[in-house]
């Protein structure tokens, strides 16, 4: 992932002699931020040239990270320091912001930071608070999870969604409202016909269309031409529309995509779970690439959700209906027939790894056009699943805290003719009982990540002031 750029502010004494005395702490303190993050390796911090102590200090350090193109900024507070400073320097320097103070007793960081927090509560400006020694383990990974988050809201803004095709199947909680969606994320929406795709994939280069055949054919656990719905030439057609979308997402500069697919494409053309997997993928036939947000069934609120968790983690999201419940093995099936990336086969970087686990099956016949279903059994671990909705008009961010869970082959084989035996299937066991879950999970679609991200995930959602529902316990 791309570094994340962060402003950093230290806060000072409004009086001039207090400022100069307590100058060493105020600046080894910002000395042991600034070690700490960039070590990390995840983040250019962008300092002050000194505490700020008067306002017109606050107004220029401000401006200097404003000029910076900081993500977000953090401000520290090591002794006690006048709230003005905060609230001019808050005014001007990119936000979201988090605040952060020492625990020493024989200094007032603690004071000050609390000072400044009801200042920015007044003022109605997103922050956080975070308070402990940098040099603490635990307290790095509490400031990496609000600075994550915190760098989300930033980069979301700006950023354009790519709608080929428009509602599929009468999913209301597929479609988004645009103006909602720029209000609170800053995101505009680019509406492309279905049709782009089969223009753009026919003009792929035929030696790039073998290449990705041959690709898929070495290293696939299994390719199951039938001679019907699925021969050599219709996948050949698949891995065009991947190319062609590839194409049309670099000339429109779409940052994430949704595709409608059902009942023009899939009828006329071929399905897109070839196309939708390899988007997701971190990695395709000429090696590594970034993955690309792709939500089947055109999803808006899906993909939202899933380009966030790509945010947080630079990692491919995965994409589900929530299919079935196993009382017996007390397991969830979360399947769908696109977008489940050929990384969560063995959740590997290495391309083979997680091919030599994937088959590319016939599709079932309620897709005449024919194509590929991308088959896999998502590998164990643990997981933070999730899902923006509405409800009325506000935005509920949705978590769910789980693990996915693997059998031996057989059963797993078994386990998956209970449902569609050609998709691809998450096993997993949720931090929530059955009841609560089906009772309260806003849609059919469900999205996540290898990981705990719980905390990203609250954090995102304070800044932005969404609801939030944590189905755990």
């Amino acid at each position: 992932m791309k570094k994340i750029k962060v402003g950093l502010l230290t806060m000072s004494d409004g009086r001039e002699h207090l400022h100069k005395e307590y100058l060493p702490i105020t600046m080894k303190y910002q000395q042991e931020i600034i070690e700490e993050l960039e070590k990390s390796g995840k983040y250019e911090v962008v300092a002050a040239a000194e505490p700020l102590y008067t306002n017109d200090a606050a107004r220029r350090e401000a401006m200097r990270l404003r000029e910076a193109n900081v993500e977000v900024t953090m401000i520290n507070y090591s002794i006690w320091c006048y709230p003005q400073f905060t609230a001019v320097a808050t005014a001007i320097a990119p936000g979201p912001f988090l605040l952060f103070c020492n625990l020493h007793p024989s200094q007032c960081g603690m004071v000050g930071m609390l000072a400044a927090a009801g200042t920015l509560d007044q003022l109605d400006r997103p922050y956080g608070r975070i308070w402990g020694s940098i040099k603490d383990e635990a307290v790095f990974q509490k400031v990496d999870r609000f600075l994550r988050a915190a760098s989300v809201v930033t980069r979301m803004r700006g950023m354009t969604f790519g709608n080929f095709g428009g509602r599929p199947l009468g999913m209301y909680t597929a479609v988004a409202n645009l103006d909602q969606w720029q209000k609170l994320f800053g995101i505009d929406v680019e509406n492309i016909e279905q049709e782009d795709i089969v223009r753009a994939g026919l003009a792929a280069d035929a030696i790039e269309v073998e290449k990705g055949l041959k690709w898929i054919e070495d290293n696939a656990l299994k390719v199951g031409y039938n001679g019907k719905n699925l021969t050599p030439d219709i996948l050949r057609t698949q891995i065009r529309s991947y190319l062609g979308l590839k194409k049309l997402i670099h000339e429109r500069h779409l940052d994430f995509v949704g595709i409608k697919a059902h009942g023009d494409l899939t009828e006329h053309y071929c399905t897109m779970d070839v196309a939708e997997a390899f988007l997701n993928d971190p990695y395709d036939w000429n090696g590594p690439k970034e993955p690309t947000v792709a939500a089947t069934e055109a999803d808006m609120d899906g993909a939202l959700t899933m380009q966030i968790f790509k945010l947080i983690t630079g990692k491919p999201v995965l994409f589900c209906d929530v299919r079935h419940f196993d009382f017996e093995n007390d397991v969830w099936f979360f399947s769908n027939s696109g977008t489940h990336a050929t990384y969560f086969a063995a959740a590997s970087d290495v391309p083979e790894e997680n091919l030599r686990l994937t088959s590319f099956l016939p599709e079932t016949v309620d897709y005449p056009a024919g194509g590929a279903s991308v088959h896999h059994f998502a590998a164990p671990g643990k997981f933070t699943f999730a899902r923006l909705a509405r409800k009325g008009n506000r935005y509920v961010l949705t978590i769910v805290p789980a693990e996915l869970v693997q059998f031996d082959r057989e059963k797993m084989e078994a386990l998956g003719q209970l449902t569609t035996p050609q998709w691809p299937i998450a096993f997993a066991r949720l931090q929530v009982s059955a009841d609560r879950f089906l009772s309260n999970f806003p849609c059919n679609h469900i999205h996540g990540v290898y990981g705990d991200h719980v905390e990203e995930l609250l954090n995102l959602a304070r800044l932005l002031k969404l609801d939030v529902e944590l189905m755990e316990g």
